[in-house]
């Protein structure tokens, strides 16, 4: 190996060790690799190099600021701060060391980043843990690690993971910036996720900006990322757009799937427009695609509200329809529509079926019933129907048994209804049935 190759390796070596930003003491010179590698490949007929000249325990001469173009790049030790920092002409940074002067916090969520992380990934997560507006920005700090460590996109996808999993706040920062990396090879799925993410916080502004950005740099929204903005749009009470977003879904061609339906049907659920919901859950039905149990949840629970029963029923129906077991609280929501209805037959009715169908009803489900009879002032088939229960086993609860003490109370019937309970003969029960407790009260 001659001279000059010997001093091209060396050359490398500096250029390797330097790639090492988590531990500052790397970089004793105030040059960067570029600038070492440069000057020592170059020809200085003066100089003499030698194998002992380029020692690496040995302090270099002072060589000329820089023989590259371009703005010089340059790391500068900072004893005094406990910092490196890295700088060019046009910004600044400061390379934070990882050292005892970190918060406790900061500490913590160091020592919680996975083993099998490559160093180059966790010395920028550790960077980002620590950086403040003191030691420069988030934009410098990723272009200084991009210079450096020449990332690849499993590197940046490892990175945004381990923030994601942190809940790092600069997490959708990080994200939208290596978007304009060409190393991150950015696709509308990492778009996407950044819209997503901003859906969550109800940050509709950073959403519609990111979603414009992917338009202008030429990607295509597909149904995806539509219906996360028709997400967005339903939670903010935005109809108009939500119902705009969904049409240029179906301009795209494609069948729509339940996430794009069931979006849209929430969007009219807390517009209020349960009908145009329920149009949905039909035109759905004849395509055969079925929403997830919140959605037909959702809009059970708007007709029970408002006391539509049929609405309600209709509903009830088009939840078995679509192979969905209802359970106790499905159940509870249509015996209040009965009961807001004034409909006390048919909220039993409900009752019954919920208990045929081998669901436990709960304390919520009696205090229906019970209201539901007191609406139309039918006070034996109340006590009926609680002695029944006692028959059954079933134990009433708190809630039903204030319903029924309110009602008793302000019919005045206290005492009479204690002596109607004895000519039924249950007078060895009276222990095991919390209502007729709560009646003594």
């Amino acid at each position: 190996m001659d001279g000059v190759d010997r001093v091209r390796e060396i050359g490398i070596f500096l250029l390797q060790s330097s790639m090492a930003p988590c531990d500052c003491n790397m970089l004793p010179r105030s040059y960067s690799a570029y600038q070492v590698f440069d000057e020592i490949t170059a020809p200085k007929p003066r100089l003499g190099l030698s194998w002992r000249n380029l020692s690496l325990h040995r302090k270099p001469a002072k060589w000329s600021r820089s023989l590259r173009s371009g703005p010089a790049l340059e790391v500068i030790k900072a004893e005094d701060m406990g910092k490196t920092q890295v700088k060019d002409d046009t910004s600044r940074f400061t390379w934070i060391q990882i050292g005892p002067n970190i918060t406790e916090e900061q500490k913590q969520a160091i020592s919680q980043l996975p083993r099998k992380m490559t160093k180059r990934c966790k010395a920028f997560v550790k960077q980002i843990i620590c950086v403040s507006p003191e030691t420069g920005n988030l934009s410098d700090l990723l272009a200084a690690w991009v210079r450096f460590m020449k990332p690849r996109r499993a590197d940046w996808l490892a990175v945004l993971k381990q923030l994601k999993l942190m809940e790092h706040p600069l997490y959708l920062q990080v994200a939208e910036l290596a978007l304009l990396e060409e190393s991150f090879e950015a696709n509308i799925r990492d778009y996407t996720k950044i819209i997503h993410g901003y859906v969550k916080k109800m940050q509709i502004q950073n959403a519609e900006n990111t979603l414009l950005a992917m338009k202008i740099r030429g990607f295509i929204c597909d149904q995806v990322t539509l219906t996360v903005m028709v997400v967005m749009y339903s939670k903010a009470g935005n109809l108009k757009m939500a119902e705009e977003t969904f049409e240029e879904i179906k301009l795209l061609g494609e069948p729509l799937d339940k996430r794009s339906y069931g979006s849209m049907v929430m969007a009219y659920v807390r517009a209020g427009m349960l009908d145009r919901g329920e149009v949905l859950l039909r035109e759905m039905d004849a395509q055969e695609v079925y929403v997830g149990s919140e959605v037909y949840k959702a809009l059970l629970r708007g007709y029970s509200m408002n006391g539509n029963s049929e609405g309600a029923q209709r509903v009830f129906d088009a939840i078995q329809f679509a192979g969905i077991t209802p359970d106790a609280r499905m159940c509870a929501l249509l015996i209040n529509a009965y009961q807001m209805a004034g409909q006390s037959q048919k909220a039993y009715t409900a009752f019954e079926n919920m208990r045929k169908a081998g669901l436990e009803p709960s304390d919520k489900c009696v205090a229906l019933i019970l209201s539901a009879c007191e609406k139309e002032n039918q006070l034996n088939r109340a006590l009926e129907f609680l002695i029944d229960l006692e028959r059954d086993g079933f134990m009433v609860g708190k809630e039903a048994s204030c319903t029924l003490a309110a009602w008793f109370k302000r019919l005045g019937v206290v005492e009479e209804v204690e002596h109607v309970l004895r000519e039924y003969g249950l007078r060895e029960t009276y222990s095991k049935i919390p209502a007729s407790q709560s009646i003594a009260l």
